[in-house]
């Protein structure tokens, strides 16, 4: 009965978070961090210890997967540079700067604890997401944000891993390499696999509610069988909510996917709540432990500090020659906007002749609708990048947005017993971990209406996306007069539209969710033959 009351006061806790955060400006994690904070430090509430395994094998999967679900994949691709150089490179480069300085500032403590720790304390948690939406910054930062979150945590694990197998014997760079390359690779293939399996197998099933019961085994086929393999389970996990966000529009019926929306966002709620509830409820168990080793709190709470101060720097020195990057990358763009014209043009008129010169085959029509297809989207993701070009304000807010989290708390508690002074530094990276939210979450708005970044909204090209979908939506009727064709016809027109990268990500999910409500509202009253 008191697990069952806890579990009720926990449910209501996170509701009432939620609620309140929106009304006084502060996101729901932080306020559920102070809260269990609060309550950890009451003389009768007994010590709190969540075995990390349920975080990492249990709660991360189902929510990284969710996450992934409602990211555009097209979004995805684009900014893939800068969100594989944030979610690897910095959390390796992260890793190693911090672990000599754990090394320097921790006695007795060798490099590959420090490099240990340095993992712990490198990947940067969603929550700084679901803070950033809310805010006037670039669609191209929430996705840049977004797409880091989905990734570092496997990248973390992965080098955790290795420093804890280069302290107990020599550890090779080229194995270091391989380990990760197979990490990454195999829980690729299996989360691309079991994506679309779950599209297969939930097209056949007619129940919406039977069809969402199904989706919450999907994050754990993917993550199980990956790391039996030895493979990354939150790669797979992401890789099957990409590959079933991008699939479901065309194999899932509105019903489904609606009822899909609604159960996930209250499944994810509840997870990220008791994430962060937890993880401010365990203080009292970390300083217990610390104390217990007769380790200085003091001293501990200086290397934190010292750990925060440099994740920050650590990341903006890396952020700033990533934000060049994007602009040079934009400016060849442009340069190369009139020969993409130019092949478009000359495909249409004589491609044979012009694009397949010298072959001995005449090119197919598929091979020529797919060079046009690629036309279109390089001529796309050039207009996408020229109309929001990122500057030293939007890598400012993205350097800022870099929080850790639960995912640091987890990890650290998978130290092994044997590790050097293990209480202190999990306690190091619970202090890392909350000072990281409660200081750059709680003034992030601040920063960023201080900065003042790209602004999210322009007037003038939203109203051009919405004339460009309400063309396609006329073009695609095609004298059709029954409206279930209609509906489907248009459908089909947005996705590929989507899949072409032709309008912003945003724009098309709202005259998706109109065509959906239609359908919906059309099959409440009538049945098609």
């Amino acid at each position: 009965m008191e697990i069952l009351i806890v579990l009720v006061a926990a449910l209501l806790a996170i509701a009432a978070a939620s609620m309140l955060g929106e009304k006084i400006g502060v996101a729901a994690p932080l306020l559920l961090v102070v809260l269990g904070i609060g309550i950890s430090l009451l003389p009768f509430v007994p010590d709190v210890e969540i075995d990390p395994e349920w975080i990492l094998a249990g709660v991360l999967p189902p929510l990284l997967y969710s996450a992934s679900v409602s990211m555009p994949t097209m979004d995805f691709r684009r900014e893939f540079g800068a969100i594989g150089g944030l979610s690897v490179l910095l959390v390796v480069v992260s890793a190693v700067v911090l672990g000599f300085f754990f090394s320097w500032a921790i006695p007795d403590l060798n490099i590959w604890w420090g490099i240990a720790l340095g993992a712990i304390v490198s990947p940067t948690d969603a929550v700084a997401t679901s803070i950033v939406r809310g805010l006037p910054v670039s669609k191209r930062v929430v996705s840049i944000l977004e797409g880091e979150g989905l990734l570092n945590d496997a990248t973390a694990l992965v080098l955790l891993r290795t420093a804890i197998a280069g302290a107990a014997a020599s550890v090779s760079l080229l194995g270091v390499i391989g380990d990760f390359a197979f990490a990454v690779s195999v829980a690729a293939v299996i989360g691309f696999v079991v994506g679309h399996l779950n599209l297969k197998v939930r097209s056949l099933v007619k129940d919406s509610t039977v069809n969402t019961v199904i989706s919450f085994t999907v994050p754990f086929l993917a993550a199980i069988p990956a790391e039996e393999l030895g493979a990354s389970g939150l790669v797979a996990a992401v890789v099957a909510g990409l590959v079933t966000g991008h699939g479901a529009p065309r194999s899932l019926s509105p019903r489904h996917r609606f009822s899909d929306t609604q159960n996930w966002r209250a499944v994810e709620l509840v997870l990220e709540g008791a994430v962060f509830l937890t993880m401010g409820l365990e203080l009292s168990t970390i300083v217990s432990d610390v104390n217990d080793d007769h380790r200085g709190l003091g001293a501990a709470a200086l290397v934190a500090a010292g750990a925060l101060v440099l994740t920050i720097l650590v990341r903006a020195a890396f952020v700033a020659p990533l934000i060049r990057w994007l602009r040079r990358r934009a400016a060849r763009g442009e340069l190369m906007k009139p020969r993409l014209y130019d092949a478009a043009g000359r495909l249409d008129g004589d491609g044979e002749n012009y694009l397949f010169h010298g072959r001995r085959r005449t090119p197919s029509e598929g091979q020529i609708e797919r060079f046009r297809t690629r036309i279109r989207r390089g001529l796309a993701d050039i207009d996408y990048f020229l109309a929001a070009p990122l500057d030293w304000r939007d890598g400012t807010v993205v350097v800022w947005a870099g929080m850790r989290g639960a995912v640091t708390l987890a990890a650290a508690q998978t130290l092994p017993e044997d590790t050097p002074a293990r209480s202190l530094l999990v306690f190091i990276a619970f202090l890392v971990a909350t000072g990281s939210l409660l200081l750059q979450g709680g003034t992030l708005k601040r920063v960023v209406a201080w900065v003042t970044p790209t602004p999210a909204d322009d007037t003038d090209e939203d109203d051009a996306q919405r004339e460009g979908i309400r063309k396609l939506l006329t073009e695609a009727l095609d004298g059709e007069q029954d409206r279930w064709n209609q509906i489907s016809a248009q459908r089909t027109a947005l996705l590929d539209a989507r899949d072409d990268g032709l309008f912003d990500a945003e724009s098309l999910e709202k005259a998706l969710t109109v065509l959906d409500a239609e359908q919906i509202g059309l099959e409440l009253r009538s049945r098609p033959d």
